[in-house]
Formats: C-alpha cells, structure tokens, sequence
C-alpha cells in the first residue's frame, strides 16, 4: 500500500476525483484540518489513528496520510490511444514530453511540476516508476502527478517512431543543441530529454529530427534535468503565444 504525505499532494489527489482513500488522521493543526475538510466534502473516508502508528505506515507525514492503490500519478494511458484521440480531436499543436530512463524521483516529481504548469499533453518513459517513490514524486511535483497524462512503453525508440507517424517533430535536448529560442516549437512538437548522467541513449538520439540546446555562460557542464525542462518548456508556450 502507497500513501502520500505532502499536504500539495494529498489535496490534488483528492481534487482530481481519482480513487484514494481512506485518509488517516493522527493529528490535525490548521493546514491537515483544511485537508479533513476538502475530504468530507468528496466523500473520502476519514480514519483516526494514533501517532506512533501514523509514523510506522508512513514515516514522513505531518499528522495526516492519504491512503492510495497506484503509484500515485494519474492512470496509465496508452501511447497508442492518446495518438488516436489526438488524431480524431486534429490539434495541430500538441506537445508531448519523452523521459530517458529519468531514475531520481525528485528530478521525476519536479519535471511533472513543469509539465503541468506549461500544458505538457503527454509524458511518456520507459519504466515503471517504483512505487515506494509515489511520495516523494508527489510531493515534488507539489501534486501535479495527479493531473499530467503519463505513458509508459518498454520501447522509447518504437514511440517516437510512432509520434513521427502522426506528425510530431522530435527534438533531443542537448547542451550542444541549436540555442532553443532560434528553432521552430511550433506545431506538433516531442522533446526528449536524457538521463542525469549519461543523456539521452544512441538510439533514441538517432531518432531525433535536431537536437535544441539551452545557451549558458555557467562554469559547470549543464542544468539540472528537471531545470532544462521547464526552460524548454517555457520556451515552446512563449512561441506559441507570441
């Protein structure tokens, strides 16, 4: 069983209408009693529980804990259903986030947090996410995962195969890249970005139609992962609405 601990995170599960429950209450100052609130009011059922207890099912809580079956991000979504529905729906202007074997769940939640924020339609990895981290990545993305589209495929290679078939321009991120503010983002666009410590992998890299880049003058290599994320990012929705 997963619980989640972080005030953000409880309150976005709660609000994204999704199973969870029950809710478990050791002790409630002002913010966990909002919380209690925001619970009875949707119907999640409420168990009162000592603090030593509360403290042994999930270490991390703040007097309250939210009960939960999954991993803690928003159902799965098949690669191959989300192409269909964007295909019957004809935007010309999605955007999709491919995740290369991401493996910290802070960098994880805080990427999920950007997705959000910028209107990420997809984000799509390789692995499953362990679910001893639903926490920390829910707590990180300040509960964002409850509300980004996630697809996960054994096959990184195969999809973006498949998103260039409907459409989508692939781009790998790269420090060497082509400075992101001079590149078209318009349009159906993916951006692929690496693992913390290797980047993205050969053959994904291949697949890439160019490769967008963030202009530093730092004295360190790059930005932190989940930082280049929400840079690119921002960088797509300014082109778009400009």
């Amino acid at each position: 069983m997963t619980y989640l601990t972080g005030f953000h995170a409880i309150e976005e599960r709660i609000k994204s209408g999704r199973l969870c429950g029950p809710l478990l209450v050791a002790k409630a100052g002002p913010r966990a009693k909002e919380i209690v609130t925001l619970a009875v009011n949707n119907k999640i059922r409420l168990e009162r529980t000592g603090t030593f207890d509360l403290d042994g099912l999930a270490p991390d809580n703040r007097g309250i804990a939210l009960q939960i079956e999954d991993d803690g991000g928003q159902a799965d979504i098949s690669l191959e259903s989300f192409i269909s529905n964007l295909e019957q729906s004809n935007r010309p202007d999605a955007l999709v986030l491919i995740l290369d074997e991401i493996t910290d769940p802070h960098n994880y939640g805080a990427i999920l947090r950007c997705c959000d924020q910028f209107g990420v339609d997809l984000v799509v990895s390789r692995n499953r996410r362990n679910a001893k981290h639903a926490s920390v990545i829910s707590s990180t993305s300040a509960g964002a995962v409850s509300w980004v589209a996630q697809a996960e495929t054994p096959n990184l290679v195969r999809a973006v195969e498949d998103l260039k078939e409907c459409g989508f321009w692939i781009y790998g991120a790269d420090m060497d890249g082509e400075a992101a503010y001079e590149m078209d983002l318009k349009g159906k666009v993916a951006i692929v970005l690496g693992s913390e410590g290797s980047g993205i992998s050969r053959l994904l890299l291949e697949k890439c139609d160019g490769l967008v880049g963030i202009p530093s003058r730092g004295k360190i290599d790059s930005l932190n992962v989940s930082v280049a994320a929400g840079v690119l990012l921002y960088e797509v929705t300014r082109q778009r609405h400009s």
